[in-house]
């Protein structure tokens, strides 16, 4: 994994969602209809809009049980 790789996979597990409907809640456990509406109306500034871009299409590859061992702890 990449250094780069890596600070994402440790900020996935760290970060929560700062704000709306699913505040407080994981990154990768926001649902992808709410990630598509930011996809059209326009993505979060930094880093919060590239990781949310990131879950974003994890989940549309069918790869959300990568996140599973976030889940885990």
């Amino acid at each position: 994994m990449s250094p780069e790789a890596s600070a994402d996979w440790e900020k996935l597990r760290t970060w929560r969602m700062p704000f709306g409907r699913f505040q407080g809640r994981p990154l990768y456990d926001i649902p992808a209809e709410y990630l598509c509406w930011f996809e059209q109306k326009g993505w979060p500034a930094g880093d919060l809009g590239r990781l949310l871009r990131i879950v974003l299409e994890a989940k549309r590859e069918g790869a959300d049980a990568a996140f599973d061992p976030l889940r885990r702890g």
